[in-house]
This record gives C-alpha cells, structure tokens and sequence, in this order.
C-alpha cells in the first residue's frame, strides 16, 4: 500500500487569511495543496483563477494537485503555471482525441499526469491509458461544488481503480479521491485503496475545528484503514 497523502482543497480555505491558513497547513506537513479548476461550462461553477494560484506559489513551496474541471484541457492548462514536482488531472470525459497532445506537454514539464472519472463513468474505460498516466482520480461525488454528499457505489470504483493498476503491475501508481473525505470516509477509501485524499469542508476546513487539528484527524482516520 502507498504511503497516504493529504491534498487540502484550497477552495474551501478563508480567502480572508489565506497566508495565516496556508501556514497552517505547512505545520501540518500536508502533500499537496489541491488546486480546483473550473470553467463554468463542464461543471456550474468557476474556480480557481491564475491570481490566486500565484498568490498561493508565493506564500509555499508545496507543490500543486491541479484538477482541471474544464471542457478545454489542453488549452486551459496551458494558462497555468505547472511545476515539475506538481500533479495534473484532467477528466477522461472532456478528452477529444487529444489524450496524446496532453500526456506529451504534461510529461515534458516533469509532472505527473492523472485521469479523474466522475461518478457515472466506468474504471474500465482507463485500460487504454493506464501505461501513459501516473495515477487515477476517483470523484465520489459529482464535480463541481464542495459540500456534496458521498455517493456511495464510487466506493467500490476505488477499489476497481486500485485492481486495475495492479493487475498490470502498477503497485507504484497512486489512486485519488476527491469529494466528502470525512473522518468516517477516508477510513473506508483507504481500505479500499486510495492513497491521495483531497479533503475540505468535511475534514480540514471545519470551521469549529483549526486546521491542525484536522489535518491530525484526517490521518488518523486514513490510518484505521490500513
């Protein structure tokens, strides 16, 4: 099993006192800061502009987890700076035949490529990919807004995606998740093989509970699941 990461969801932090959160959240020694990108179109929502992806790279080091939720990848992740330590996913449902243009230009930065299925689209659909990508991201709720209520068949999908990987030999290759991770949660989806845990409102940013403390929780809830 890989060893398990933490991926704040830099959408749900107080814009207010970003530098006092993102301080935060380096004592905590998270992973990753994930970083939401939407356009309006593929998902009802808009998130999070080239402003305040700077404004964050200036105040930290921790490299980025992007999640493009755009019905344009190739062009809009072009828009971004991307660093070689950074992960990027793209959805496998907005790939026009150009899965080759967007592994090439991703690859040839040095960061690592992931595809993300939403709830509805089946793990068997990433078999064509799996030797060209670095890791799979499972959405268990429907992209787009933070808050959303765990759908419960996408557990399984975590363990399918997890099967997949090592059926063709790679143990190596992280599974995310992304949506409701929970105390309750996360324990169920690293049993079921998640290794990166995209968490907000649910865990880390609680609004009665500092972000420390929910960094700690978290990892101690992944760990009931080993």
């Amino acid at each position: 099993m890989l060893n398990a990461k933490i991926s704040p969801s830099m959408m749900c932090m107080d814009f207010a006192n970003m530098k006092e959160q993102v301080a935060s959240l380096e004592k905590a020694n998270v992973e990753f800061f994930h970083i939401d990108v939407m356009d309006g179109h593929f998902v009802p929502n808009l998130m999070l502009c080239n402003e305040v992806v700077r404004a964050l790279r200036s105040l930290s080091s921790i490299p980025f987890d992007f999640h493009f939720m755009v019905d344009k990848p190739l062009e809009i992740v072009k828009w971004y700076s991307i660093n070689p330590n950074d992960v990027v996913s793209i959805h496998y449902e907005t790939l026009d035949n150009n899965f080759d243009e967007i592994e090439s230009y991703i690859h040839n930065i040095g960061a690592k490529l992931f595809i993300s299925i939403s709830p509805d689209t089946k793990v068997d659909v990433l078999k064509p990919l799996i030797d060209k990508i670095d890791g799979i991201l499972v959405m268990t709720v429907m992209p787009g807004f933070a808050g959303a209520k765990l759908i419960p068949h996408t557990l399984d999908k975590i363990k399918e995606a997890r099967e997949l990987l090592d059926r063709n030999g790679y143990t190596n290759k992280s599974i995310e998740v992304d949506g409701n991770v929970s105390y309750t949660n996360s324990t169920i989806m690293r049993s079921k093989g998640a290794d990166m845990f995209v968490a907000g409102t649910s865990s880390i940013f609680k609004k009665d509970l500092g972000i420390e403390t929910g960094v700690s929780n978290l990892r101690e809830s992944i760990r009931q699941g080993e």
